[in-house]
């Protein structure tokens, strides 16, 4: 027997009058998409996906094209689908050899390193006007960052999946434990340190679970607003200077840590801790606070950690907030992934595309993608949504498929139709809604990359990992091997080793506004 999740779903259903807005239920096979009239014939048109090696369900496909799910979809939206999968390490390869598919999917933006100068030679067309005739629904509804994210030369050439909230990490507790201190939530960065001690008494191994280069341990970090990563400049006088630079409020932070450290509040071998060991603390029980995706994590935790305790609460909090009212993590690109049109595409078969692609802004496409076939995916009962959920690998890799690789220009914050199946999803949705949107940090980035970056890899923050220059004199400085008072040589050494060209390179990017990327939360 199947599991199935169970909720009344009545405004859901009756958003937008799903199943009469195509003479039946909105996700029935032979439905077409949005009412599309299919006498002029199906769109035919080549997509891909970008794909990591690995052995998912859509790389076990021996015909992709016969998929039932693209065939399903092919009926929805009165299109004709040739789907590729092209692993990101080999896209180099597809534009050597110019096997280049009408819509060619890439988790990079348009001068990114994966788009190998693609779209600076005129490979992909321009899609501003195009998008006001045929998708307007869908230039709408995307954030104009996201649509910034793709744009070059001020004109659209993507089609993103996006983030309507780039705050994506959060801070969890474990509030029976909370609850046995006796404490509040803690606000500052002072009462999360407190509520630390309180939970080291209570004999909890793990007060708060720190794990190498600070990578999901960055909270102190971003509470005094100085985290070492590539989209983290800010200006400094007339110099756009990595945040770390701040050194009042670096130093602050790291001797938050090293008192967290010193009174064993955090793992002794942190820096060594891989992401394995991390998450099989917290899994354990070992760990009080944490910090993580919110996404998926909070269902999960909970059920980990109810498995070895029975009695466990698993929340999400705000995150601790600094002397200058700041808190978080690092803000997410808008962008999460991005659809470019071939220029050889011509004017008809343009306007197809798009129509699909507006066509994924419906609350049927929200229906087919989330809940998937009803007979055969869920039920509905009285308004009750039963979902069955996938019990295996098979099952999850299939629907990760529908729900993740086909829909294409959604919103990948999180599938709140899911989400809404139980009390967990709930509390993730209330969790990024009332937390996450108000916090995290934003700053400078640049698309492409600063040169300068290739030119100094040990000075080159990969992704939410700082500089190795600087992660190692943060360690160095935790453990007691070097005093914090000596971070402005830190800031000396850094520039001396190529931080000066990384900084000058930044400054006149920033006022000249070649690629400037700016991370905002909007909501905040």
């Amino acid at each position: 027997m199947k599991k199935t999740i169970g909720v009344v779903m009545a405004s859901v259903l009756a958003v937008g009058s799903l199943a009469g807005c195509a003479g039946g239920s909105g996700t029935k096979e032979g439905d077409k998409a949005g009412g599309q009239a299919a006498a002029t014939g199906p769109t035919k048109f080549s997509i891909s996906f970008p794909t990591t090696t690995g052995d998912g369900y859509g790389q076990k496909q021996p015909d992709l094209k016969n998929e039932k799910w693209v065939q399903r979809l092919n009926k929805l939206t009165n299109t004709e689908l040739d789907v590729r999968l092209v692993q990101r390490e080999k896209m180099s390869v597809l534009f050597a050899g110019n096997d280049i598919p009408d819509v060619l999917g890439s988790l990079d933006t348009p001068t990114g390193k994966d788009m190998a100068g693609s779209v600076e030679a005129g490979v992909f067309q321009p899609l501003d006007e195009a998008l006001k005739q045929y998708a307007p629904n869908l230039l709408k509804k995307v954030p104009k960052s996201a649509w910034d994210a793709v744009s070059y030369k001020g004109k659209i050439y993507g089609i993103p999946d996006y983030l309507t909230n780039p705050s994506r990490r959060g801070t969890f507790i474990r509030t029976d434990l909370l609850e046995k201190t006796g404490l509040p939530v803690p606000k500052t960065v002072d009462d999360f340190i407190n509520v630390m001690r309180a939970f080291k008494k209570l004999g909890v191994e793990n007060p708060y679970q720190m794990r190498e280069n600070f990578k999901y341990a960055d909270v102190i970090l971003g509470a005094y607003d100085v985290l070492p990563y590539k989209d983290q400049f800010e200006k400094q006088g007339d110099q756009i200077v990595p945040k770390f630079f701040d050194v009042e409020n670096m130093q602050k932070a790291l001797q938050a840590y090293k008192t967290m450290y010193d009174e064993g509040l955090i793992p002794k071998d942190f820096a060594t801790i891989s992401s394995t060991d991390y998450s099989k603390n917290i899994n354990a029980g070992k760990s009080g606070m944490w910090s993580a995706n919110v996404g998926g994590g909070l269902p999960n935790f909970r059920t980990n950690i109810k498995a070895v305790d029975p009695s466990a609460k698993v929340d999400v909090i705000a995150s601790p907030k600094g002397p200058e009212g700041k808190g978080g993590y690092f803000l997410y690109s808008p962008m999460v992934r991005a659809f470019y049109i071939n220029k050889s595409v011509d004017q008809t078969k343009l306007a197809g595309i798009l129509k699909f692609f507006d066509w994924m802004t419906t609350d049927e496409a929200a229906k087919f993608f989330s809940l998937g076939v009803e007979g055969e995916n869920y039920t509905v009962d009285n308004g009750k949504i039963n979902y069955k959920v996938p019990t295996n690998k098979d099952e999850s890799g299939e629907e990760g498929w529908r729900a993740g690789t086909l829909w294409v220009g959604q919103d990948a914050t999180y599938n709140k139709l899911h989400l809404q199946l139980n009390q967990d999803g709930q509390d993730t949705l209330k969790a990024f809604d009332t937390i996450l949107s108000t916090e995290g940090l934003g700053g400078f980035g640049y698309a492409p990359d600063l040169k300068a970056f290739s030119k100094y890899p040990d000075l080159t923050p990969l992704g939410d990992v700082g500089p190795k220059l600087i992660v190692d004199h943060m360690v160095k400085m935790i453990y007691g091997k070097e005093p914090i008072s000596d971070w402005p040589k830190v800031i000396e050494e850094y520039k001396a080793k190529g931080g000066n060209e990384i900084i000058k390179e930044a400054t006149e990017r920033y006022n000249n506004k070649d690629g400037l990327v700016t991370f905002t939360n909007q909501k905040q």
